[in-house]
């Protein structure tokens, strides 16, 4: 700080730096990282990334009955909505000290 509690710029300019540095990162790692969500007691399985793209669906073969689809269909619909809570979990875990950290710099719109 400069006498007179103006900020140093040039400190809050690398501050901010590092932490879009972190947040590059953590934003990568979700891309990268995978959390799985189930449905009727693990007959579907989701696995999405950290960032809520689904990667994956497997589905075992008791739960497909041709006479009821719909039911399936609802299960893969609660697999993949229990996987992206997960991710927001992760989310939140990874992004939310960093957002916090952002939040403390003035001039900064979070």
């Amino acid at each position: 700080m400069i006498p007179g509690g103006q900020p140093n710029m040039q400190e809050l300019l690398q501050q901010a730096q590092r932490m879009q540095q972190d947040l590059a990162a953590a934003q990568e790692e979700l891309a990268e990282a995978e959390v799985e969500g189930t449905a009727g007691g693990g007959l579907v399985k989701a696995t999405v990334t950290g960032a809520g793209e689904l990667r994956a669906l497997v589905i075992d073969p008791k739960a497909v009955d041709p006479e009821d689809t719909e039911t399936l269909a609802d299960l893969v619909v609660a697999a993949v909505h229990n996987a992206n809570d997960a991710a927001q979990e992760l989310q939140q875990a990874k992004l939310g000290p960093l957002a916090q950290g952002l939040g403390g710099m003035p001039g900064l719109p979070f």
